[in-house]
């Protein structure tokens, strides 16, 4: 993590300038990118640990300074209604690493007092009996505290409802720039750092690689199906909207069918609608793609469904090679880490 964050503060450094001297237009059509599938372009930290807010306008900023010229509409409002809403606000603080340092020593006293208050009244009351029951107490304490942390630990290593899968939309907009956006958290000298990171990606070589990988597994669509529905199917995510959506219109922009957005209300998934007021509506919007679909729509929507969970895991360097790598492993797009094809591979479909 400090590397990467090393890595981005090297590339702010160098205004938006290659190795070879020249101006990073990746984000301008038409011209070659400088770019590497991975490559961190820019992170930006919240304002404290306390009140987690991300400056966007500085984001936006600092990209433009490497050649990605990005729309407020398209960048700063789709980020502000994914993160910047109070309750995911307070759920960055509850969730964080610094937070859950904190709570450890809490959290021990806690179970130090109620395995003591329980354990007591079975021993005699002797010296010999309070010393082996506070060293009882004390082990067992222990072990509850660091089964309960590692539990946390290692739950961040999945998919996240309140930031990584709020962030799918945003990733849908981004992709079109050649940009993938995460939220990584982690510990540094005890202070907590939450930080927007800004990864560059090339996503055709991954779209093809997985269309191809689900053109050999369409002789065992049934078994596809069940693995997506296993897997996917509690990645929901409840949304409030007007009566009058404006998204409704998105499907009839002329777009291909795999560049339109994966959280929208027109697409053939469950909805459960339940009214709030006259001008306010709750609607539940399912990740898990519709398998009646081609299976290059189906490819677009899993590694988007995965985008923001990838970057977080990517820029942690929490990404792991397993020694079984899928059928797409002899192309990866990202050096030697594990691509984000390879990566939705071992999630949705192995």
């Amino acid at each position: 993590m400090e590397e990467r964050e090393r890595q981005c503060n090297r590339e702010e450094k160098s205004d938006g300038k290659s190795p070879t001297g020249q101006s990073r237009t990746a984000g301008e059509p038409g011209t070659s990118s400088t770019w590497r599938n991975g490559q961190c372009v820019a992170s930006v930290p919240t304002s404290s640990w306390f009140t987690p807010k991300f400056d966007f306008s500085r984001c936006r900023t600092l990209l433009e300074t490497k050649g990605f010229q990005i729309p407020a509409d398209n960048f700063e409002g789709p980020l502000e209604l994914a993160l910047d809403h109070p309750s995911v606000r307070r759920y960055l603080l509850f969730n964080s690493y610094v937070f859950n340092f904190i709570m450890a020593p809490i959290l021990y006293m806690v179970l130090w007092c109620a395995v003591y208050s329980t354990l007591h009244m079975y021993l005699q009351s002797s010296t010999a009996s309070f010393w082996v029951l506070c060293l009882c107490v004390s082990l067992v304490s222990i072990i509850l505290t660091a089964v309960i942390s590692l539990i946390f630990h290692y739950s961040n290593r999945e998919i996240n409802m309140n930031t990584d899968v709020r962030l799918v939309g945003v990733n849908e907009r981004m992709i079109r720039h050649g940009l993938l956006l995460g939220v990584a958290d982690w510990v540094h000298k005890c202070r907590g750092k939450l930080q927007l990171f800004c990864v560059y990606w090339d996503l055709s070589p991954c779209l093809r690689s997985l269309t191809e990988s689900l053109d050999n597994m369409s002789f065992f669509s049934d078994q596809v199906q069940n693995k997506l529905k296993k897997r996917m199917s509690h990645l929901v995510l409840v949304t409030e909207v007007t009566t009058l959506d404006p998204e409704a219109g998105l499907q009839d922009e002329g777009f291909p069918e795999e560049e339109q957005p994966l959280l929208v209300a027109g697409r053939e998934r469950s909805e459960s609608i339940s009214q709030r007021d006259d001008s306010k509506l709750t609607k539940n919007f399912s990740l898990m793609p519709n398998t009646r679909l081609s299976n290059q729509v189906i490819a677009q929507q899993l590694l988007m469904a995965y985008s923001a969970l990838y970057v977080r895991l990517l820029v942690s360097n929490k990404l792991t090679v397993p020694s079984h790598r899928p059928s797409g492993a002899g192309k990866n797009h990202c050096g030697p880490s594990v691509c984000l094809c390879e990566y939705v591979e071992l999630k949705a479909l192995q």
